[in-house]
Parts: C-alpha cells; structure tokens; sequence
C-alpha cells in the first residue's frame, strides 16, 4: 500500500465536515497527516487546537470562505464526471478550467479573474494536503493562456466617492444614533482610504477582543488607526477637517461619546429603538450597503437606472474616491493605501492627470 495513502475522515489528525452536497472536505488550517505517537504524545496533543487556529489565521476569513467553496466546487464537478480530485492531476485540472470558461451545461461561464482566483484556491488547499500542484504544467499553462486570450477583458472598477459625493452622502442621514455612526463610517473610510473589512474591524484599544483587525488612538491633531491589514501592520493617520460637519475624527467623537464605546468594537450595531448600542461588531456588508443606499439617497449619477447605479458603487468607491480626489505628490496616497507599488496606486486613481510627463516631446518629437 502506497505511504502517501490519504487519511480517511475517521483517523486520529483529520477533520472534516460535510457539505452540503454530502461532500468531505477537510477544513482550511485544520491538522493533518500526523502521526500516531505526535497525535496521542499529551502536551503535543493538547496543541492542536492551537496549532489550527494560527493555520487559520494565515489567510484572511474571507479567503479562506472563497478556498473552501472553490474546493467544494471542484471536487463536486469531479464527482460528477466519476474523477477524484486527490492527487493533483495537472491535464484534469487543465479540463476543469476549461469548463469553467466553457461550460457544458447551462450554467454561466466564469470571468477569467474568477478562474484565476479558483486556481489560487485549488493550490493552497493542495499544499493543506500535503501536495503541490504546479501552474506551469503544459495542461493547465497553456489552457489558462487560451483563456486568457480569448475571454479577458479590462477589469471592471467601481465608481470612485469623491469629496463633493460624500459631503452629499452624510447629508442624507439622520442625527439619531444609527445615523451618527454610519456618518462616522462613510468619512473614516473615505479619509482613511479603508478597506470595508479595516473599517469593522477597529477596536477602541489594542487587544480588545480577539477578532480585532487594529485599533484607533485619537490624539489632538487627528486619529492614529494601526490596521493589521492585507500586507502586514500599517499605520494610517486620518487628520482633522475643515470643519465638524465633514471632520472624520469629530463624526468618530461623536459616535464614540453617544455611544459610550470605551472599550472593544468601535462600529456596533444598535437596538431596534435605536437608543443603545450593542456588543455586536458590525459586518462588513453593512459598509457596502450603507455606500449604496447613501449613493441612491443623495442622487449620485441620477442620470442611470437604479440597478446600475447600485453595481457601481461598493466599498472600495471609498478607497478608490480618496486615491482619485487627494491632490497630493501620489507616493503619499500609495503610502496611505499601504500599496506596494505605484502601479497599484493609479488603478485607484479615476480620474488623475495622465500624460504629465510627456516622453514623446522629451524623445524630441
């Protein structure tokens, strides 16, 4: 018998759940493949738990959701076509993301980021299970090459909130303490240039609760966020404005104070009277939902339908407004962003000035 057999769900180091198509998948993070004296050695034993929990943090909670789904899909189109997903089989896979592009069924066919991304989602949870699976192979290199060529477009950008939209946006809500909260959220994400998850996961003060994703010092001349975001720690100063009707740090004093948030979240949900505040952190959906129904509200690009005007806008038009609207040398904005490269920057920037630099003229033309 092969030494690479795969451990079925009922041996010791293995957890798995069903889902709902009655599927095993194994969990992102959770241990596996251990040997019987490391599983039954006590103290060793006794760090498992732990062991999955720093295994689950390697990956934000959103990429994990997206890997698992891709796995089930994967492994369910699979089943249907009487292959097994286990071990990686480079021509399969190359097969797969050839149905995904083309499907032979009435089901829609995937954007060429999605297959992309579903690939991505395929190797890590191969490597969880102790495989590789190599991208370069002919089979799936040169399928995904023909995809690419044939079905990619030009990414599709939200619409940036620029200043004037946001200024319109909290106009439209009320005094009251749901409304003070949601102005708080729109103009820290905006001058911040937040992502919706960063903007959700603020506490009050370092180490609050265990799920926080940085935490907020406010301080004379502004606030001082410390995000634990997609690349690392980062700092991100958000100063005071003009005045208090558009000042991010006064709408977070405000909300703070009303709310009587000392201590854990800084954005929780509220009673249905609307008079207390809860222990419950926000979503991240309420961000976007806040953005769009705020943009609806306020009449930003009036002149489209409803339905359009709604796929326009999410919660990046708050990270995308502040990079298109800050005039500023742009190596400021890219540090604010925490991007890496002045490239990423600009795909934020809807409506900077393109051809400042003229090579054509500099060339002597």
């Amino acid at each position: 018998m092969s030494e690479n057999r795969q451990k079925s769900p009922s041996e010791p180091g293995t957890a798995s759940i069903s889902n709902e198509d009655g599927e095993s998948a194994t969990l992102p993070g959770e241990s596996r493949g251990l040997s019987n004296p490391v599983v039954g050695s006590g103290s060793l034993d006794r760090l498992v738990d732990t062991a999955r929990d720093y295994a689950r943090q390697a990956t934000a909670e959103n990429t994990n959701a997206a890997y698992t789904a891709d796995w089930a899909h994967f492994a369910r189109w699979c089943r249907r076509r009487g292959a097994d997903p286990l071990p990686p089989n480079p021509e399969l896979i190359g097969l797969y993301i050839a149905n995904c592009a083309a499907p032979d069924d009435r089901s829609p066919a995937l954007l060429v980021s999605t297959i992309e991304r579903r690939l991505s989602g395929l190797g890590w949870q191969y490597r969880q299970r102790g495989f590789s699976l190599d991208r370069k192979d002919r089979h799936i290199a040169t399928v995904l090459a023909g995809i690419r060529r044939k079905h990619a477009r030009p990414p599709v950008q939200k619409e940036a909130v620029l200043a004037e939209d946001i200024r319109a946006m909290i106009t439209t809500l009320p005094y009251d303490l749901r409304g003070l909260r949601d102005r708080a959220i729109l103009l820290i994400g905006y001058a911040g240039g937040l992502r919706r998850s960063e903007i959700v996961s603020l506490d009050h003060g370092k180490d609050d609760t265990p799920d926080s994703g940085g935490w907020i010092e406010i301080m004379d001349d502004g606030i001082l966020l410390t995000l634990n975001a997609k690349t690392g720690w980062r700092e991100v100063e958000i100063g005071r404005g003009s005045s208090d009707q558009t000042c991010p740090v006064h709408a977070l004093e405000q909300w703070l104070h009303f709310a009587r948030i000392d201590f854990g979240p800084v954005f929780v949900r509220t009673t249905r009277d609307n008079k207390r505040a809860l222990d419950a952190r926000l979503s991240d959906k309420h961000v976007a939902r806040l953005i769009k129904q705020t943009v609806l509200d306020a009449g930003i690009r009036s002149d489209l339908p409803e339905t359009e005007r709604l796929a326009l806008f999410s919660g990046h038009s708050l990270r995308a407004g502040l990079a298109s609207g800050a005039e500023v040398d742009e190596r400021y904005v890219q540090k604010h962003l925490g991007h890496a490269s002045a490239e990423m920057t600009r795909r934020y920037q809807r409506r900077r000035d393109r051809f400042q630099v003229n090579l054509t003229k500099a060339a002597g033309l």
